[in-house]
């Protein structure tokens, strides 16, 4: 959803907002640097501040970036670290910020990392491979009912206790080092009927494991409020989610931003009481089918944005 991006953040990619000196877009998922590439074309003036987990991206991104000289600066660390970096550049606030939420297609392309259940691979699925415990680690040493838990929270899997039950059972006799494994104990656990109308049987646990080894949810939790208090007045943030899980973490916290805070029996609505954000998407936005026939892996992608139009409310536990 490039176009539609660019469409969204255009107004703060060539006019800073009033009071604001300089044009700054922070890429708090850089990825292979894409949508950052686009920014940087679309805004002359703008310099980009990118982030990313993974080193290999941030490589293969530099080198894309390297045309645009000292407009970018790049930065190896966590989307729920964008405060300390910001802080680190001395940049206050920016006036635009994008988020491509969840595995990126280096990561699932990439047959050792483990990311995809096509291929026989090291169950490792950290987007960091530097840090952090891995797949392995968590089917290999987690109770089963945290394993279940994890499953059924964030794979939404129907069967995630019967599917921990038999994790546990397999690994007492020898602990998970590959994903075919995983994927054949899978193939054997889940209800045949289940399979043939529900999609890949690895499909849910894949996506279940990976946002555990990486803590994707904790992370956006923790990342979004922190992003939204950096946006400048006036500036834009756009958000692109691929499950319902993140996207409702992106739903919630930007419809609170939109939302008055007076009580429902005040008068008049004070200043401190205003909505912080402006809604720039009814409701998300999905792929279009030109997409779709090119793009296939945008299938479930929603795209939400908003615009800052006064200063943040104060933090909880703050003084004025």
């Amino acid at each position: 959803m490039l176009e539609e991006v660019l469409t969204l953040l255009a107004p703060v990619l060539s006019t800073p907002p009033e009071g604001i000196s300089r044009l700054v877009h922070v890429d708090g998922t850089l990825g292979m640097g894409g949508h950052a590439e686009a920014v940087l074309e679309a805004g002359p003036d703008v310099h980009l501040v990118g982030i990313d987990r993974d080193p290999q991206a941030l490589e293969l991104a530099g080198e894309r970036l390297a045309r645009f000289g000292d407009r970018v600066t790049l930065v190896h660390a966590t989307n729920d670290e964008i405060g300390d970096v910001l802080d680190d550049l001395g940049i206050e606030t920016v006036t635009s910020a994008f988020f491509d939420l969840g595995v990126s297609s280096l990561q699932l392309d990439e047959t050792e990392r483990g990311f995809a259940y096509a291929h026989d691979a090291p169950l490792d699925m950290r987007m960091d491979p530097t840090v952090g415990m891995t797949a392995a680690d968590v089917l290999n040493t987690y109770e089963a009912r945290d394993l279940a838990r994890v499953l059924s929270q964030y794979g939404e899997e129907r069967f995630a206790r019967k599917i921990a039950a038999a994790i546990v059972r397999e690994r007492e006799v020898t602990p998970f080092v590959t994903s075919g494994r995983l994927v054949e104990l899978l193939r054997r656990t889940i209800p045949m009927a289940t399979q043939r109308g529900g999609g890949h049987p690895a499909k849910r646990t894949f996506q279940a494991l990976r946002i555990e080894v990486n803590e994707e949810l904790a992370g956006w939790s923790r990342a979004l409020p922190l992003a939204l208090r950096r946006i400048a007045i006036g500036g834009r943030i756009a958000v692109l989610s691929f499950h319902s899980l993140e996207d409702r973490i992106t739903k919630r916290a930007l419809a609170a931003g939109a939302t008055s805070t007076a009580p429902h029996d005040l008068p008049v609505e004070l200043p401190e009481h205003e909505a912080e954000l402006r809604l720039l998407t009814r409701g998300a936005l999905g792929p279009t089918q030109a997409e779709l026939d090119t793009n296939p892996r945008s299938a479930s992608v929603r795209l939400r944005a908003a615009e800052r139009t006064r200063a943040p409310r104060p933090m909880k536990g703050t003084m004025r």
